[in-house]
């Protein structure tokens, strides 16, 4: 493969929970030998750029913020590009809160004066939230959910309810779809995706563990792609797949060290 710019997957491929996944250390270091710096982008809201930049320095993994892209980081430019100064009630983490309010959005915590409802990944969705969620959507026009994982892949190897479920949640009782969801495969994640990679499309390989998120944005953008079993995907789940409803890669690894194998 002619590979001259690389999107790599964080949940499930570069490491679950707490611990990096097995050759997730070489398959970057292989990138960069080839000359590639690569560009993370996870669809967790739940953490800012920098954040996750820390989070992979832990890890031994050197990167900068400016080379992470995140579920979170795409909502807030949107919706400080496009509903600047509109009270928005988040159903999600404080994490997303922040990101929201670095960048000018204006919060608030009473759903009756929602003007925009945003839906996220949350460990304190409960029937209260729920609630609020609906007083919210009926009193606002714009929905949107940060992304539109159903779940995602845990340290104990089993998968938890993501920012996905939680809109789904919300929507289903009040009887609305979200008029966006960011995240992969979004448009707006894909020209933000490549505002920072500097090489063709045919020459960028995506890399991640899901078909309907990671494999799905590079379809969606010409690019090259790599599904990786070491998340969300098993080989089990990846033969039992309905080709008609998933695209398939170009090259499935059952981890990320297997990437110097073809570059």
């Amino acid at each position: 493969m002619d590979v001259r710019g690389a999107v790599v997957d964080l949940d499930g491929t570069v490491y679950r929970g707490d611990s990096l996944v097995d050759g997730a250390r070489e398959g970057v270091a292989a990138l960069r030998d080839h000359g590639v710096d690569p560009l993370f982008v996870t669809n967790n809201p739940t953490r800012s750029p920098a954040e996750y930049a820390r989070r992979l320095g832990e890890f031994g993994l050197d990167v900068t913020a400016d080379r992470v892209l995140s579920a979170g980081s795409v909502t807030a430019r949107y919706l400080a590009a496009n509903h600047d100064g509109e009270a928005t009630f988040v159903v999600g983490s404080d994490g997303l809160r922040e990101q929201l309010r670095a960048v000018g959005v204006a919060l608030t915590d009473d759903p009756g004066a929602a003007e925009v409802v945003v839906t996220s990944h949350t460990y304190g969705f409960d029937y209260e939230a729920l609630t609020e969620g609906l007083w919210a959507l009926r009193s606002t026009e714009t929905f949107v959910g940060t992304d539109p994982d159903l779940t995602y892949p845990s340290a104990d190897g089993r998968d938890r309810p993501g920012s996905g479920a939680i809109t789904r949640a919300v929507g289903g009782v009040a009887a609305r779809d979200p008029d966006h969801e960011f995240g992969k495969p979004s448009p707006e994640t894909l020209a933000a995706i490549r505002e920072r990679l500097d090489c063709a499309p045919e020459h960028c390989l995506v890399v991640g563990d899901r078909l309907d998120t990671d494999v799905a944005l590079g379809v969606r953008g010409g690019m090259l792609t790599a599904l990786v079993l070491s998340g969300s995907t098993s080989r089990a789940q990846y033969d039992a797949r309905d080709a008609d409803a998933h695209p398939t890669p170009d090259h499935v690894f059952e981890h990320l060290g297997s990437l110097g194998t073809v570059l």
